[in-house]
C-alpha cells in the first residue's frame, strides 16, 4: 500500500493513536507525539494540511521501527480503508 498523497499532520497523528502515540505538545505548527508501548517513543509532526511524502515517510519509518513493524505493514494498519 503506497503513503497517502494528501496526508494532514492532524490526520497522521490521529492514525498514530491506534499505536498508543497522543500529542504531549504543540509549539508553532508542529505536534510532539509519545507513546509508551514498548519503551517511551517521541515523534514531531509538522501540523501543515499537506505533508511532503518524503516528511511522511520518514515519520512512519522511525515509527516503524520503535513498534517493530515493516513500513508497509504500518501503512497498511493505519491507513486501510
Amino acid at each position: 500500500m503506497r503513503i497517502p498523497r494528501d496526508l494532514s499532520g492532524e490526520r497522521l497523528a490521529q492514525a498514530l493513536r491506534i499505536l498508543g502515540y497522543e500529542i504531549t505538545r504543540q509549539t508553532g505548527s508542529h505536534l510532539r507525539l509519545t507513546t509508551r508501548r514498548g519503551g517511551e517513543h517521541h515523534v514531531t509532526v509538522p501540523r501543515h494540511h499537506d505533508l511532503r511524502v518524503g516528511t511522511t515517510a520518514a515519520i512512519l519509518a522511525d515509527v516503524a521501527r520503535h513498534a517493530d513493524l515493516e513500513r508497509e505493514a504500518l501503512v497498511e494498519l493505519l491507513f486501510k480503508r
